[in-house]
């Protein structure tokens, strides 16, 4: 895997300041891995960090943390944010499959449903190898993915929101979701239209979204050597059942 793949599907971070506004205060995530941190002395990992939502509350507290992302964009907020901050974090651009740290640490985690980025069997047994490289021995490795319920999976899905940006200028999003059953890949189309001085501007991105079964991923970690330590429906540590939106899946190295 190279870098020039990912770089193909990362239209939707585009402006890094918009990403940080809409998720910047959601702490479920955070609450539950600083719960499966001791105070160690050894550096924690993050893994698709973006513009720092966790990495850097998590060196708030004193932790040595190394951040990972691919978007050189998201980088450079976070690294600005971590210096407004006071905190240093080891940053790095990087492709998660090929990952290159110099440390091996007792936890690595990665949020946001950032697993579905990985669009092919190849990639997630590339990422599952990278991650073994790089931790300690009963090392664990923590990380999210929406679960694939197919009767909202097979209605294409479209919705258009209208709202007001930054430079109070009104944007109206024309979202279309379709899913592939035969590649387990959800295409995510939006279509942006801004009235700027009743002049409309359009702007179209996309994304691309691997949706994985709860029994491939647990081949998946046995694959490579990894032990499910538990699987839950949501960050709150609530059953996971059909119906749970999301997969938490929380595995140790053997």
């Amino acid at each position: 895997m190279t870098l020039d793949i990912y770089k193909e599907n990362l239209e939707k971070y585009a402006d890094p300041l918009k990403y940080d506004e809409l998720y910047n205060n959601y702490r479920e995530d955070l609450d539950f891995i600083q719960k499966c941190v001791d105070m160690t002395t050894q550096p924690i990992i993050e893994l698709a960090c973006g513009t720092g939502r966790l990495t850097i509350p998590m060196a708030e507290k004193g932790y040595t943390m190394y951040g990972v992302d691919i978007h050189q964009g998201m980088l450079n907020l976070a690294i600005q944010k971590a210096k407004a901050s006071g905190v240093h974090i080891h940053f790095s651009k990087q492709d998660c499959t090929q990952l290159d740290l110099p440390i091996k640490s007792p936890l690595i985690f990665m949020v946001g449903n950032s697993f579905q980025h990985f669009l092919t069997n190849q990639s997630q047994s590339a990422l599952l190898e990278s991650v073994g490289s790089h931790l300690l021995p009963d090392g664990e490795f923590i990380f999210d993915t929406r679960n694939p319920i197919l009767k909202e999976l097979a209605v294409i899905d479209e919705v258009e929101e209208t709202h007001i940006n930054r430079l109070d200028q009104v944007v109206t999003e024309k979202h279309r979701e379709v899913y592939n059953h035969e590649t387990q890949i959800l295409e995510c189309t939006t279509v942006q239209e801004t009235n700027v001085t009743n002049v409309i501007s359009t702007h179209k991105d996309s994304i691309s979204l691997r949706y994985t079964y709860p029994m491939e991923i647990k081949r998946l970690l046995s694959e490579h050597n990894f032990e499910l330590v538990a699987i839950y429906g949501s960050w709150k540590k609530t059953s996971f059942t059909k119906d749970s939106e999301s997969m938490i899946i929380h595995c140790r190295l053997i």
